[in-house]
C-alpha cells in the first residue's frame, strides 16, 4: 500500500521542521553579525568550485595540442591561461581563508551576546541550579561560537562542491556516461554513514556533557586561588586529580569507542571509493589505447572521476558536519529561545516605596515536586521601618524565605504582598532595586575596590564620594585608602591591569573579614532601598569587629525595613519581632523579652549560647547549627 501524505512519519517530519528552523536561525546569525564576510566567502565558494573544471579543461586542451603538434601559439595561450588560473586559485583561497576567519569572530562576538542576554532575562535562580540546563549551558556555549561558522562554511562548501562536481559530471557524462553513474552511486553509502556517525557524536557530546563539567570543576579547584589552602593542608590535590581524571577517562573512552566505528566505516567507504577510480582508470587507459580516447580526454577524464568523487565526498562530509553542527546549535536555541523561568506580567505595575507592610499569605514552598516542603503555610508581616528576625536550626527555611522575599523564586502557594501587592505582580527589577542585601555567601569580585563596592548601586560606580562614605560605614575606608591604588587597587591576584601588569603591587588579597566589611559597604551603597536583607552580615568577623557592625548595622537599620539572620542570638535580640522557625512553620514570634518569657525554642537557645561565654562552662563555644 502506497502510504500518503497522511501517513508520514510525524517524528520526521517535527525533526524536518525543526531542523530548518535552526538552520535558518544560525544562518540569520551568521548574517547579522558580519554580511560582508559571508558574502566574500560565498563568492570565493563559487570561483572555487568553477576554477578546477576550468584547470582540468585546460590541461586537456594543452595535451590534446602537444598530442597533435598544433600550432604553438595556441598551446602557448592555453598554458598561460592555466597559469593566471593557478594564480587566481591561490588568490580565491586566501580571501576565501581572510572573509572565513572575519565571520568566525563576527559570529562567536553575536553568539556570545545573545546567550548571555538570554541568561540575563532568567530573573530566579531555578534554570542555574538545574545540573540539566548547566550541561545544556555548556553546549550552547561551544556550539553558539562554532555552529553557525561551522553551517556556513558546510553550506557554501556544499555549493562549491556541487558546482565542482556539476562540472565534472558533465565531463564524466560526456566520455563514459556509466561512470558517472558509478561514481554518484558509490556516494550513496557515505552519505548514509556520515549523517550516521554525526548524529552518534551530537548524542555523546550530550551524553558526555555532564562528566566533562565535573571534570571542568576538578581541575578548577587544582587552579584556583581560592581553594588552595584547604587543597594543600588537607592533602586534596592527587585526590581531586584522579577524580578529574577518571571524568576525562570516561570521556576519552566514549570517544575512542566512537573514533573506532567511525575510522572502520570511514576505512570501508574509502576502499569503495579507490576501486572505483581504480576501475575508472582501467577503462580509461584501455579506451585511449584502442583509438576512442585521446591523451587529454584520458587526462580530464581521471580529472573529472577524482574530482567528482572528491566533490561528492567533500559535500557529504560537509553534509554530516552541518548536520552535527545543526544538532549541537539545538542547545544554543533551546537557551535563547527559553521562556521566563519565572512569570513576568504583561503590564507589571509600579512599585512604589514602602509604605505599610510586607505579608506572607499561607505560604508553601518546595524547590521541585520531588522535594520535600521547605516552607508549610507560613503567615509573616513585616511592618515597614521595623527590624525581622529569622531564626532557627539547619533546614528551618530562613534563607529560603529570604529567597521568596527577594523573588529568586515564587511561592508553590500562597503569596507574598507589598502594601498589599502580589510580587508577582511588580516588575522584578524595579522590587530588587529596593532592595539591599548581604547575603551569608556574599561574592568576592575579581575587580577594583571601587568596584566591588560600586556593584550594590551601579549609579554609584563613578562617584568615589558614595563609595568611600558606604565604606566608611562599614569601616572598611582606611582598609582601602591605604591600599597600593587606593579604591582603583584589584582586590585579585588572578588578573592583572593592563596599565600595571609589571607592578608587583598590583592585585592585593584581602581577609575574610575584610571582605566581609567590602559586603557590607555594598549593601550600605544602596542607601535608598526599602528594604534591607542582612543574613548573618557579621559572620567572619572577629567579637569586637562583630560588635561594630551590629552597632553600625543598628543605626544605618533605623528606620529601615529590615530582616535579619543571625545564628548568634545577641545580634538579633534587640529586633522588633523575632520569628523562629522549626520545620518550615512559625513556631514562636515576638520579641526579646517575650520569648525569653515563654521558656520555648527560642529561649533554649538563647541560653546555650550565654552559657558558652561562661568561664565554669565546658560547652565554650557551642553554638546553634549554622546555614538554613
Amino acid at each position: 500500500m502506497t502510504r500518503g501524505p497522511a501517513t508520514r512519519d510525524p517524528g520526521r517530519l517535527g525533526a524536518a521542521t525543526e531542523h530548518a528552523g535552526q538552520l535558518r536561525a544560525a544562518a540569520m546569525l551568521a548574517w547579522r553579525a558580519g554580511p560582508a564576510a559571508l558574502l566574500s566567502q560565498l563568492g570565493a565558494s563559487v570561483l572555487a568550485g568553477v576554477l578546477p573544471v576550468l584547470t582540468a579543461w585546460a590541461t586537456k586542451l594543452i595535451l590534446d595540442g602537444l598530442n597533435r603538434r598544433s600550432a604553438g601559439g595556441t598551446v602557448l595561450v592555453l598554458a598561460v591561461l592555466l597559469g593566471v588560473l593557478g594564480v587566481v586559485s591561490a588568490a580565491v583561497n586566501l580571501a576565501g581563508r581572510y572573509a572565513q576567519n572575519q565571520l568566525g569572530r563576527s559570529v562567536t562576538m553575536a553568539a556570545d551576546g545573545g546567550l548571555y542576554r538570554a541568561l540575563n532575562r532568567f530573573v530566579g535562580l531555578v534554570r542555574f541550579e538545574d545540573p540539566q540546563f548547566q550541561d545544556r549551558l555548556q553546549l550552547a556555549g561551544q556550539s553558539g561560537r562554532g555552529a553557525p561558522g561551522q553551517l556556513v562554511r558546510a553550506g557554501l562548501s556544499l555549493g562549491q562542491g556541487a558546482i565542482t562536481m556539476a562540472g565534472f559530471l558533465g565531463t564524466l557524462v560526456a566520455i563514459g556516461p556509466w561512470m558517472a553513474a558509478v561514481v554518484v552511486a558509490a556516494a550513496v553509502p557515505t552519505l548514509r554513514a556520515e549523517f550516521a556517525i554525526s548524529r552518534r557524536r551530537a548524542d555523546l557530546m550530550w551524553r558526555t556533557g555532564h562528566a566533562m563539567r565535573r571534570e571542568i570543576f576538578y581541575a578548577h579547584l587544582l587552579s584556583d586561588v581560592r581553594a588552595a589552602m584547604e587543597v594543600r593542608l588537607f592533602g586534596l590535590g592527587e585526590f581531586f586529580r584522579l577524580r578529574m581524571m577518571r571524568e576525562l577517562s570516561a570521556i576519552h573512552d566514549a570517544n575512542r569507542r566512537l573514533d573506532r566505528r567511525e575510522l572502520l566505516t570511514q576505512g570501508a567507504l574509502s576502499t569503495l571509493g579507490a576501486l572505483t577510480t581504480g576501475a575508472g582508470l582501467v577503462w580509461a587507459i584501455a579506451a585511449a589505447r584502442s583509438g576512442a580516447l585521446t591523451v587529454g580526454d584520458v587526462s580530464v577524464f581521471v580529472a573529472a572521476v577524482a574530482g567528482t568523487q572528491a566533490a561528492l565526498t567533500t559535500m557529504v562530509r560537509d553534509t554530516a558536519v552541518g548536520y552535527h553542527n545543526l544538532l549541537m546549535f539545538g542547545h544554543y536555541r533551546a537557551v535563547v529561545q527559553a521562556g521566563p523561568d519565572l512569570p513576568v506580567p504583561p503590564a507589571p505595575a509600579a512599585v512604589r516605596p514602602l509604605r505599610h507592610a510586607i505579608e506572607l499569605h499561607d505560604v508553601w514552598f518546595r524547590y521541585s515536586a520531588g522535594h520535600p516542603w521547605v516552607l508549610r503555610g507560613v503567615d509573616l508581616a513585616i511592618p515597614c521601618g521595623t527590624a525581622v528576625a529569622l531564626v532557627g536550626g539547619n533546614g528551618a527555611g530562613k534563607s529560603t524565605l529570604v529567597k521568596l522575599l527577594c523573588r529568586f523564586y515564587d511561592p508553590t502557594r500562597g503569596s507574598i504582598r507589598w502594601d498589599g501587592l502580589d510580587l508577582r505582580d511588580l516588575a522584578v527589577a524595579d522590587l530588587r532595586a529596593r532592595i539591599g542585601a548581604v547575603f551569608q555567601d556574599f561574592m568576592t569580585y575579581d575587580l577594583s575596590a571601587r568596584e566591588n563596592i560600586g556593584v550594590g548601586d551601579l549609579a554609584a560606580l563613578d562617584d568615589l564620594d558614595r563609595i568611600a562614605a558606604a565604606a566608611d560605614r562599614a569601616r572598611v575606608d582606611a582598609v582601602v585608602t591605604a591600599l597600593p591604588q587606593g579604591y582603583e587597587t584589584l582586590l585579585t591576584r588572578t588578573f592583572t591591569d593592563h596599565t600595571d601588569r609589571t607592578d608587583p603591587t598590583t592585585g592585593v588579597l584581602l581577609s575574610g573579614g575584610q571582605w566581609q566589611r567590602v559586603a557590607l559597604a555594598r549593601a550600605f551603597l544602596r542607601d535608598r532601598a526599602d528594604l534591607l536583607v542582612l543574613d548573618e552580615p557579621s559572620a567572619g568577623l572577629d567579637a569586637e569587629a562583630e560588635y561594630d557592625i551590629h552597632t553600625r548595622l543598628r543605626r544605618h537599620r533605623a528606620g529601615r525595613t529590615t530582616v535579619l539572620i543571625s545564628h548568634r542570638l545577641s545580634a538579633v535580640r534587640d529586633a522588633d519581632q523575632i520569628v523562629v522557625l522549626r520545620d518550615g512553620v512559625v513556631a514562636e514570634q515576638g520579641n526579646h523579652a517575650e520569648l525569653m518569657a515563654r521558656a520555648g525554642q527560642y529561649a533554649r537557645m538563647f541560653a546555650l549560647q550565654a552559657r558558652g561565654y561562661r568561664a565554669d562552662s565546658p560547652a565554650a563555644g557551642a553554638m546553634a547549627p549554622a546555614g538554613g
